[in-house]
């Protein structure tokens, strides 16, 4: 490894631990050391090249008990020297020091007394990841856009794919919540691993801590045989736990203790078992209101949210509906049903808000390219197929109805079956929205039961929402 390129600047005022650390780490890189951020500050000017690597103490002088100026350190290094991998190692591991460390810029974060070992494969794996051949492609991350606020979630990723700490990810439904958490799974160390994800809404009492922490033969009725439960078949992989607010209180508690300490128990057994994956949890609901309406543990809520993410929903996206159009056009099997938007429509594209996010802008390109394959669209049209079509002609006038039904009797192929389905399907969207993605209360605003509504789903090819949208009983 040549030693110009794996330049390490240590930040301790414990001479002694310096001294050790230089000494043991002298032969694989090249060590300045600083007793405290003004003497790093000295030594980064002196420094041609900036150091590759950075191990930085939080508890550093005046006072030596709080992280400020360790705090202070990274925020320099990180503004002043982008390119420096930083390292956080500290007998202040606090999960709040440790989330603002890490917010700060730190790419890692090693506790006190830490292995020599642990030690140099961390600093080693920093490197192998900046000397990389190229950043990953947009597409390859499978998450499309320029904006901002999409730019600033893919570094995100990337700086916390390798973190062992539980994080949060937080966003509209439709944003694209699961496919952040299959990006940090893929861009870390686990991603030859499994990725498993369990929607907390999906079922309920015992049948949701078996499907977490598995259970023994005869624990309940119909437990024919023993199983293991997610945490246990995920191993070593990624494990996320999706709509976390709808986790009952009891199982909280459960989870709580496997966040803490790696400890779990099957259903219906006495013997503990150890939890080895990281923990994602995802939630389109506010988590602090829930925790002060008494519906989620704060104390759970803190351990998750060591790390957060935010999804940007579609419309502070500035730019990203077009390259998501032509994304999701690139996606029909060789070209097939490709269309274009007329200046005007492309005008209405851009205005139009998409409250379902990511997901409904991918189901209008899907019925845009079955209906008008090959054809160009014009703003009327594209009007009527981003409005729930079931609504329009009751929000007129009955002349104005009879003039929208007629304009659909005229569109190209038209067959009433297929727009019966689709008005269907946006009452049925619509419902869902309005219930915040929840089956049972959705079913009540239709007037119909969750059973009928789980088939109609199904029939009018709803089920990607059948998916997620799941109720809490």
């Amino acid at each position: 490894m040549n030693r110009d390129h794996s330049s390490l600047l240590i930040v301790d005022d414990d001479a002694i631990i310096a001294e050790s650390l230089k000494y043991v780490l002298s032969s694989d890189f090249q060590v300045e050391v600083a007793e405290d951020r003004p003497a790093a500050i000295e030594l980064l000017q002196r420094m041609d090249p900036a150091p590759m690597l950075a191990l930085v103490d939080l508890g550093l002088p005046p006072d030596t008990h709080l992280p400020d100026e360790g705090l202070a350190v990274i925020e320099h290094l990180h503004r002043k020297f982008p390119q420096t991998r930083i390292l956080v190692l500290s007998g202040q591991d606090d999960r709040a020091q440790v989330e603002r460390a890490l917010q700060l810029g730190a790419a890692d974060f090693i506790p006190k007394p830490c292995d020599v070992a642990e030690l140099k494969m961390r600093l080693k794996r920093q490197l192998e990841r900046d000397q990389e051949p190229s950043r990953p492609a947009d597409e390859d991350m499978g998450i499309i856009g320029q904006s901002p606020a999409i730019e600033l979630l893919r570094e995100q990723i990337l700086q916390l794919a390798d973190s062992p700490y539980p994080l949060l990810i937080q966003g509209e439904s439709g944003s694209g919540k699961e496919l952040v958490a299959l990006s940090l799974h893929r861009f870390s160390r686990r991603s030859a691993e499994p990725f498993l994800t369990l929607n907390c809404a999906a079922f309920n009492g015992e049948l949701l801590e078996s499907q977490l922490f598995g259970h023994a033969r005869g624990a309940f009725t119909g437990a024919r045989e023993a199983r293991p439960g997610f945490f246990e078949e995920t191993g070593a992989g990624t494990l996320l736990l999706d709509e976390i607010a709808d986790l009952p209180l009891d199982l909280q508690a459960k989870l709580l203790r496997v966040l803490e300490n790696g400890e779990f128990y099957r259903l219906g057994e006495t013997r503990p078992r150890q939890a080895r994956c990281r923990v994602l949890a995802a939630s389109n609901k506010d988590l602090l209101q829930a925790v002060s309406e008494g519906r989620f543990r704060e104390d759970l809520y803190h351990r998750l949210s060591v790390l957060t993410l935010r999804v940007p929903a579609l419309r502070e996206r500035d730019g990203d509906k077009l390259l998501l159009l032509d994304y999701f056009q690139r996606q029909a099997p060789d070209g097939a049903g490709s269309f274009r938007l007329d200046d005007e429509a492309r005008e209405l594209w851009l205005q139009h808000e998409f409250p379902g996010n990511v997901r409904e802008l991918r189901n209008v390109v899907i019925r845009l390219s079955a209906k008008y394959p090959g054809q160009t669209i014009k703003r009327e049209v594209l009007h009527q197929e981003l409005q729930p079509a079931g609504v329009q002609p009751a929000a007129k006038g009955v002349e104005q109805s009879e003039q929208w039904l007629h304009e659909q009797l005229r569109q190209p192929g038209f067959q009433l079956g297929d727009a019966l389905k689709r008005i269907e399907r946006e009452w049925i969207e619509l419902a869902l929205r309005q219930s915040d993605n929840n089956m049972s209360r959705a079913a009540e605003l239709l007037g119909i039961n969750r059973s009928t509504l789980y088939g109609r789903l199904e029939r009018v090819g709803g089920a990607e929402a059948a998916e997620a949208q799941n109720d809490d009983e």
